[in-house]
């Protein structure tokens, strides 16, 4: 479990501001999934979702996603990841890969995170943020995640990362604007099985 609590350059929970607020929510906390439930909740309702709310600059790194309160749902996963391994509660990148408009193609990466949960293995939580249609909650055992998957060529990836994708960081960091980002989001092929 140690690679799911490392700080690094885009999880930098160790900088001063992320480790304080990391610290800060779980106070008062007894209980692991508590202290998950105020990491997730802070992040998905009070960092916006840069495309919902048209907002600049572009993050990445988790302590730009808290000191500018926006960011991708990648960048978001790249918060709450810091926010959980600052409290010692492992966490990784998950990524799903859906339509970007009315259930056909394009298809793009969507970023949320897995968490190591005593009383249940890894569980998956979406801190995209909620909005009219999208809908995600921390509610374990049971995964309530902003987006199903429901058309051919979707997919949940099945893997647990310590660290960002390489594609997900090009499109964070080689893009000046939230318009930018959007018409250059992330996507990968998957490998079909005979």
């Amino acid at each position: 479990m140690t690679e799911f609590l490392e700080a690094s350059l885009y999880i930098d929970w160790q900088q001063p501001e992320v480790l304080a607020k990391a610290l800060s929510l779980a106070e008062g906390h007894n209980s692991e999934e508590d202290i998950v439930r105020a990491c997730f909740e802070f992040v998905r309702d009070e960092i916006k979702h840069s495309w919902d709310f048209q907002l600049n600059p572009v993050t990445c790194k988790a302590s730009e996603v808290l000191s500018q309160g926006t960011g991708y749902c990648y960048a978001k996963s790249h918060l709450l990841a810091a926010l959980l391994r600052a409290n010692k509660i492992p966490t990784g990148l998950c990524y799903q890969r859906l339509t970007i408009n009315n259930d056909q193609a394009p298809f793009c990466l969507h970023g949320l995170n897995a968490v190591y949960l005593a009383n249940c293995g890894w569980y998956r939580l979406d801190a995209r943020g909620n909005k009219e249609g999208v809908s995600a909650e921390f509610c374990p055992p049971l995964e309530r995640l902003a987006f199903a998957i429901i058309t051919a060529g979707e997919a949940d990836l099945p893997e647990i990362w310590p660290q960002p994708l390489p594609v997900v960081i090009k499109a964070l960091t080689e893009n000046d604007s939230f318009i930018d980002v959007a018409n250059n989001l992330p996507d990968i092929t998957l490998i079909q099985s005979l």
